[in-house]
């Protein structure tokens, strides 16, 4: 199942990108506090403003812990964007866990197939300028959301 929402801006995906700047691994919640260091410090060195700044480490936070929580745990890919004199931040987090089975559903606030407030698909999508994810049950989940200077 997949789902993606460009928000008008370049059909692009994590994939279509030069290699990733950096791997990071999402398997415990130590390394969610190092991503979401790292992220803030590639936003600032993009010139992303400080609320944009808080916005895509809010998201990317909400995404780690659903990649661990619900992923068992896998990796988040940060790329560094260049592209027609414009600036971003892209991460696509990736699992091997059970997947979605429905995707929509999943993206309606409200939903949660754990004990949280159901916010996190939607609200990460609310946060960023690009929001794409792909999901297969039974082989994983990758969800890839770009940030951009304005």
């Amino acid at each position: 199942m997949n789902y993606a929402d460009t928000g008008g801006l370049s059909g692009e995906s994590a994939r279509d990108a030069t290699a990733p700047a950096q791997i990071l691994p999402i398997t415990n919640d130590e390394q969610i506090v190092r991503l979401r260091q790292y992220v803030r410090e590639r936003a600032v060195e993009q010139g992303l403003s400080l609320v944009d700044q808080t916005k895509l480490v809010t998201a990317a936070s909400e995404l780690a812990r659903n990649t661990l929580l619900y992923g068992g745990g896998g990796e988040a890919q940060c790329y560094v964007l260049e592209r027609n004199g414009r600036r971003g931040v892209r991460l696509a987090f990736v699992d091997g866990g059970p997947g979605i089975a429905d995707v929509p559903r999943a993206m309606t606030d409200g939903f949660t197939s754990g004990s949280g407030l159901g916010l996190g698909l939607g609200g990460a999508k609310r946060l960023c300028d690009e929001f794409s994810i792909h999901s297969t049950p039974g082989v994983g989940t990758t969800v890839t959301i770009t940030k951009w200077k304005p």
